[in-house]
């Protein structure tokens, strides 16, 4: 039964959250500005979470494990596709995150890096509620299709908090004669902080002769493209929350999110969509090709343009494009994987992007599982052919990605998806918060601008972490 109630619309999403973040498995996907819609959830009916061969299923009738496919056993907990509400894109369905890592339950590669995290290869739950701010039409609803019987007995708790709860705008609750807030009396955690240096897992030198081996494998015919990333990390402590918020204030991004998760708090500040479906209708937006901000605009705008009219990135841009064309291609329609827009360039905080758009339509007997596992992980962070540039990667890069270069998203009970490449990300657990910034690399790059570009990349989780009392080597 559908479900739907209406709250004050707040251009800030920031005060919902907070009304709903003592709650279980508390996740937002925060368009930061730039997007449509912002998208809060608690409370999952079910979680599903996978280490290596064995995913830990539990719901309200207890935990139970299994060894089947990760994207098979959520298929099962979707169930048969529901309609969708006009305007919603989520009213329920799974959320969370899916790991670089995941790709070796279908993709045979080497076990050389370290996995230096030790955590879920998957983390989702199975929402049964959703908060929506629509910041086009201006309007916020708690929506559900309530698939979980006790759903019925759980909306007007959460609306009661919702209309309780002060306004990001001011002292005022987001509703006229609201109740003190429920939160009231709940344990604030300590600010966040972060404590001594910020290490790299790449000196420069150890960057650079990483560099020489994937310019060896290039030249040998093995990959047209390989993505070398390095990986920051420091000790820290305290309310990740605060640090997000001061994230997303740096660098605000359309497909941005915060996942309060047992086993770590994710902290996305993510510019790329990897993969849409709206009514079968599939697409998917590359990002190749970066230039930093400059501080004077006509050297920005200077930026933009030679951005724009690179030959060398618009052939890497190209490369992905047609890889991606290939992967939508397992899925789609025959015919129907086209690239409308190619080499647009989008700016940020930090740093301008050529972004392409390649769309498709998704083939009798497909659906957006499917859809994901056959593009996963995302081409513009492996380079290309896909296989051969992730082998390489394993043998260069010291740590596992983990949580990075995969994905946060959602898959609604309708059948619609939409899910982030997890790129401009930080993950906190274990008292250590990392990150990690890369680049595609090819024949005629050079190393210098290359390692320059991860820098620009990092720069705003560094000056968050500085902020914070990280100190830089």
């Amino acid at each position: 039964m559908l479900y739907s109630a209406s709250i004050p619309y707040a251009a800030d999403a920031a005060a919902y959250y907070a009304a709903i973040a003592d709650l279980p498995w508390a996740v937002w996907l925060d368009s930061g500005g730039r997007g449509r819609y912002d998208i809060l959830c608690a409370q999952p009916v079910a979680t599903l979470v996978t280490c290596g061969t064995k995913t830990t299923i539990t719901n309200a009738a207890g935990m139970r494990f299994s060894d089947a496919d990760p994207f098979d056993l959520l298929r099962q907990q979707l169930g048969a596709p529901l309609a969708a509400m006009p305007d919603i894109p989520f009213a329920g369905g799974v959320l969370g995150y899916w790991g670089y890592d995941l790709a070796r339950r279908f993709m045979v590669l080497p076990a050389l890096a370290k996995d230096a995290e030790h955590l879920p290869e998957m983390a989702v739950g199975i929402y049964d509620w959703a908060i929506v701010l629509d910041h086009q039409q201006k309007t916020a609803q708690l929506v559900s299709q309530q698939r979980a019987p006790a759903t019925v007995q759980v909306l007007p708790q959460i609306l009661a908090r919702l209309h309780s709860f002060p306004s990001p705008a001011g002292g005022k609750s987001v509703a006229r004669g609201a109740k003190p807030a429920r939160g009231e009396g709940r344990v604030i955690p300590a600010p966040f902080q972060v404590h001594g240096a910020i290490t790299s897992n790449f000196t420069r030198a150890a960057y650079h002769a990483a560099f020489d081996e994937v310019q060896r494998y290039l030249r040998a015919g093995d990959c047209y493209q390989i993505n070398l990333a390095q990986r920051y990390a420091a000790r820290a402590s305290g309310d990740a929350l605060q640090a997000y918020l001061e994230l997303r204030r740096l660098s605000p991004a359309p497909y941005s999110a915060f996942l309060n998760l047992p086993q770590a708090k994710i902290l996305c500040a993510s510019p790329e969509c990897f993969l849409q479906v709206r009514a079968s209708r599939v697409e998917t937006r590359p990002i190749q090709g970066t230039r930093p901000r400059m501080a004077d605009a006509q050297q920005d705008q200077q930026m933009t343009r030679d951005l724009q009219h690179s030959a060398k990135d618009r052939a890497e841009n190209l490369m992905i494009v047609d890889l991606l064309r290939n992967d939508l291609g397992k899925s789609c329609v025959p015919g129907s994987v086209q690239a409308p827009k190619l080499f647009e360039v989008e700016s940020f905080a930090q740093v301008h992007h050529l972004v392409s758009t390649v769309t498709g339509q998704l083939a009798p007997g497909q659906d957006a599982l499917a859809l994901l596992r056959n593009c996963f992980p995302g081409g513009s962070v492996t380079g290309a052919p896909k296989q051969r540039a992730m082998e390489i990667i394993e043998q260069l890069e010291p740590q596992r990605r983990g949580v990075y270069c995969g994905s946060v998203g959602y898959i609604g009970f309708d059948g619609n998806m939409e899910c982030n490449i997890a790129i401009r990300t930080l993950v906190y657990s274990d008292s250590e918060i990392r990150f990690w910034a890369g680049g595609g690399v090819v024949a005629d790059s050079e190393v210098g601008a290359e390692y320059q570009e991860t820098l620009d990349k990092a720069g705003a989780m560094l000056k968050l972490l500085r902020r914070f009392g990280g100190e830089c080597n």
